[in-house]
């Protein structure tokens, strides 16, 4: 490596780079609120959040309070949000339910809140965030995990990812502060929690097998179940596995395909374990993604040198700003939020 090696920076990214690419995400908002991925692309609720949330983190409060809004004028009766809509951000692309995309309006919706202080935002978002984890519990298998999907026709997807699951479990943490901080009893959630939690530290047959992907790896720790020794342990095993130096991290491991999201959550999984020398390194190693507007190529396939694919995605570089949060302001709301403090245990 040359050519791509990052430049050292005293700061993760430079308080005006960090405006360049927070203005990038935002000028791909509608004036719905909706944020698609990219112009003329779909939107999907779990990549939308995301995007409010680097909104929030680089203090365009109200474009964030825009997108949260799109949420709760599209959250159907059940709880639930499609799995895409179009580029008008009303029509449904993908009429299935995903359980994961569901529940994550809790974090973004928590995050607000912690970097605000707005308790009226809070108020006025717990009937979404409620209806939505509802939804979400009721495809909790006796095992514990949850399933991923439900189909257009009602019937569940009788599968549980580790990835989406590990990511339910922090969302169900998050959902569990606003109930808490908003005075509402929710005990089958604790309970909810709890059992998520044991299948995904104890149950891996509760889950399908999708080891090629870099998210089962680190996905666990990012969702605030594996901490610790074993944490540690995880990352080391898969780590020649999935980095790849000076480039990021292999969104599967049997691909020359490095991308800058998986990256950036590995950064904030590292971060939640206190390793910042190493989450520092991977998230130098992928700033040659970054685009002269501020904006970030998803990836990169390094024996043709190309980007792939060929669009600069708002949740990148959501991924992008929410991992310079972490490294650059270890104290700030949102980073405290990814290394779980203040967040409930399960009982």
């Amino acid at each position: 490596m040359t050519e791509h090696d990052a430049i050292p920076m005293e700061h993760a990214l430079s308080r005006v780079q960090r405006k360049e690419t927070v203005e990038a995400i935002a000028s791909v908002q509608l004036p719905s609120g909706a944020v698609l991925w990219c112009p003329g692309d779909h939107v999907d609720p779990w990549n939308h959040v995301e995007s409010a949330m680097a909104l929030t983190v680089g203090g365009l409060h109200r474009e964030a309070e825009r997108a949260y809004g799109w949420l709760r004028s599209t959250q159907r009766d059940d709880g639930t949000w499609a799995s895409y809509y179009h580029a008008d951000g009303l029509t449904v692309k993908d009429p299935n339910v995903d359980t994961n995309i569901c529940a994550y309006v809790a974090v973004g919706v928590w995050q607000h809140h912690l970097e605000t202080g707005d308790g009226a935002f809070l108020a006025e978002m717990w009937p979404m965030v409620d209806a939505a984890i509802e939804f979400v519990l009721g495809l909790q298998a006796p095992s514990g995990a949850v399933w991923w999907a439900r189909h257009a026709d009602g019937r569940p997807w009788e599968e549980a990812l580790l990835t989406g699951s590990s990511s339910i479990h922090m969302s169900l943490s998050c959902a569990l502060a606003v109930a808490t901080a908003l005075g509402h009893e929710r005990r089958h959630w604790h309970s909810a929690l709890g059992r998520l939690r044991d299948a995904l530290l104890h149950r891996p047959e509760a889950f399908g097998s999708r080891d090629r992907w870099a998210m089962d790896w680190y996905y666990p720790i990012l969702g605030g179940a594996l901490r610790g020794p074993e944490a540690v342990r995880r990352l080391g095993e898969r780590w020649e596995m999935f980095l790849e130096p000076g480039m990021g991290v292999r969104c599967v491991h049997d691909r020359p395909w490095v991308t800058a999201a998986e990256s950036c959550e590995l950064v904030l999984a590292l971060l939640a374990i206190g390793d910042r020398v190493h989450a520092r390194a991977v998230f130098d190693a992928v700033q040659f993604l970054r685009a002269d507007d501020g904006a970030y190529w998803e990836g990169w396939v390094f024996p043709d040198d190309v980007f792939w694919p060929d669009r600069k995605s708002t949740w990148t570089s959501a991924a992008i700003i929410l991992a310079a949060d972490g490294l650059d302001s270890p104290s700030s709301p949102t980073a405290r939020l990814f290394r779980g403090d203040g967040l409930p245990d399960q009982e």
